[in-house]
């Protein structure tokens, strides 16, 4: 249901691009329900995800837009009328590059945090297969190649 958050997050930019199709499509429709708290409250009043208006909407916009980005070169449907209810939020946004998009939260510590998040998903059978997943965290954390 959208505007529903009970549990919604933003995942890790690092994990875009391997984000399980349930997580990203799920995605999608969270930042939807997001940008909707915040039309209606100034907040989307959720833990996990009041960080989004601590910085300027740039980053919600820009973080949205590689969402769509992905979803679109997976050939997903997006809509766009979820699309332009984001951009409302600032009309005259500026996409930031993916590895400046909320920098302070999207730390280590966060992508072991969500790391952890879908590992169990994959552990109940969400989905099949958690290599690149793995690949991601092991590059960035222990810096493996």
């Amino acid at each position: 249901m959208e505007g529903d958050l009970d549990e919604v997050r933003l995942w890790h930019t690092s994990l875009i691009s391997v984000l399980p199709r349930e997580q990203l499509v799920a995605q999608w429709r969270e930042l939807s329900a997001i940008a909707g708290k915040i039309q209606l409250n100034g907040t989307p009043n959720h833990v996990l995800v009041n960080f989004v208006t601590d910085y300027d909407f740039d980053h919600f916009i820009s973080y949205t837009y590689y969402i769509r980005q992905e979803m679109t070169a997976r050939k997903y449907r997006t809509m766009n009328n979820v699309w332009d209810k984001i951009v409302s939020l600032k009309p005259n946004w500026t996409l930031l590059p993916l590895e400046e998009v909320y920098k302070n939260k999207m730390s280590d510590f966060y992508l072991t945090v969500c790391y952890y998040n879908l590992y169990e998903k994959y552990d109940c059978g969400m989905f099949d297969n958690f290599d690149k997943i793995e690949s991601i965290y092991r590059r960035i954390i222990y810096n493996e190649q």
